[in-house]
């Protein structure tokens, strides 16, 4: 699926900061449902494919991933590629090789292109660098159960463009409901059926934008599963010792405490 690629033009994405309304737009933030939110989220392998594809046929054009090895594409819990596919993929792309002084494949070990327009962010943490809500101040729920919303503003940006547009100094802004002015130098680049997905998912503008979101979403937190995890085994010893040192201390001062007269 990811032998050939078809690579579609796109300007460069400059995602704004986002609040439970985005900051300076009009339109909320819609809140998805992603299978990696909560405590015991999980990411859909399935999706972080399609994501992949999304990214691969369309965004990379312009934006590059220079903190992700290509080699992460087939560790459990992401993508999970086949080893094969894994270098089938990473050999679509070149890099540039210094002890070589020229242009090669690109092998497991490396990492992904640096961004192509100069103008366009790299989206290794993306995910990360936004936020689509908040949750209530001083109690934090919203962000332990739905996470700061960055793969949630991602997608609802890349639904959020109009057919409005200006023209500045030379260079072209796109109306979008969610950004922060509301005025993006990145033209819409999803309208629905930009891609082929193998799996039979139709390639709705947004299924595609939610693919990506998660996409980006683990790229930016690829060892969010084992996070979890060792965060939820940290609780459980907490609350093991917790209960041990009550026993314990009950225990020791027993002999000591008065006992109650009948």
């Amino acid at each position: 699926m990811f032998k050939k690629l078809t690579i579609t033009a796109l300007t460069a994405l400059t995602l704004g900061a986002g609040g439970a309304l985005a900051a300076g737009g009009g339109a909320n933030v819609t809140d998805y449902d992603f299978s990696f939110e909560g405590p015991f989220g999980r990411y859909d392998q399935a999706q972080l494919q399609r994501g992949l594809q999304v990214y691969t046929e369309i965004c990379s054009a312009c934006h590059g991933l220079e903190l992700v090895a290509f080699r992460t594409l087939a560790d459990p819990g992401g993508p999970s590629l086949s080893d094969e596919a894994m270098r089938d993929y990473a050999e679509t792309f070149e890099v540039f090789d210094e002890e070589l002084e020229d242009w090669r494949p690109a092998k497991p070990t490396d990492h992904f292109p640096a961004s192509m327009d100069p103008n366009a962010p790299d989206l290794s943490l993306m995910a990360k660098a936004r936020a689509g809500f908040h949750g209530p101040h001083g109690t934090g729920l919203n962000q332990l159960f739905k996470g700061m919303g960055g793969a949630e503003y991602i997608a609802t940006y890349l639904q959020s463009f109009t057919d409005d547009m200006k023209e500045e100094a030379g260079s072209f802004f796109y109306y979008n409901e969610v950004f922060p002015d509301n005025w993006s130098s990145m033209a819409p680049i999803l309208y629905g059926d930009d891609v082929f997905y193998a799996d039979g998912t139709e390639a709705t503008m947004r299924q595609e934008a939610k693919d990506v979101a998660a996409f980006l979403m683990w790229a930016a937190e690829p060892h969010l599963m084992a996070r979890k995890q060792a965060g939820f085994v940290s609780v459980m010893f907490l609350t093991v010792l917790t209960v041990l040192l009550y026993l314990t201390n009950k225990r020791l001062w027993a002999p000591y405490k008065p006992k109650k007269q009948i």
